[in-house]
């Protein structure tokens, strides 16, 4: 039996603005905003290649932890450089990448599963990225095989048109010595 995290709650104190943040900043596509009675209201954003979604919420009971409350929810990605580049073009404020070296946190990047780079959002859940290894390279395509050239006697239904076949299908050879 596989037991697959699907969801992840996100406090926040501002929906729209933490919508904003996780879709137009960080990058996570929209699955869901859907509006309920009672001033419930539930988006549902995911990050790129993920399985998992972040859920952000407002009325009782969607929620009830205090914004801000959640830290280390951790993204894999294969280069945390070009991660942490992107994270800063589209106005995110993030630390730099770091490794663990000696027990503690230093600058740089250190290889795969030792290089990080970290985030808030604006309510202060805290985010740490870290380097998986390499994405596969691509399978090169097959070469399509060349055109065939049709047959001359195409559509006649023998070849060659007074071989062997011409009279009829060929029969069994008998059994016997050679």
């Amino acid at each position: 039996m596989e037991w697959k995290l699907e969801l992840v709650p996100i406090p926040v104190t501002d929906v729209d603005r933490a919508k904003r943040f996780y879709n137009e900043q960080v990058g996570f596509a929209v699955d869901q905003d859907i509006r309920l009675g009672g001033g419930v209201r539930i988006v549902q954003l995911t990050p790129p290649g993920s399985g998992c979604s972040i859920v952000l919420g407002t009325g009782d009971g969607v929620l009830p932890v205090p914004p801000g409350s959640v830290q280390g929810v951790q993204l894999v990605v294969s280069d945390v450089v070009a991660a942490h580049g992107e994270l800063l073009a589209r106005g995110v404020p993030v630390g730099p990448v770091q490794h663990v070296e000696n027990g503690e946190l230093a600058d740089g990047p250190g290889g795969a599963w030792n290089s990080f780079l970290y985030f808030s959002d604006p309510d202060g859940n805290g985010w740490a990225v870290q380097q998986g290894p390499p994405e596969p390279e691509p399978e090169p395509e097959p070469e399509p095989e060349p055109p065939r050239r049709p047959r001359p006697d195409a559509g006649t239904g023998t070849w060659p048109p007074d071989g062997p076949c011409a009279d009829g299908p060929r029969r069994p050879a008998e059994p016997g010595p050679r």
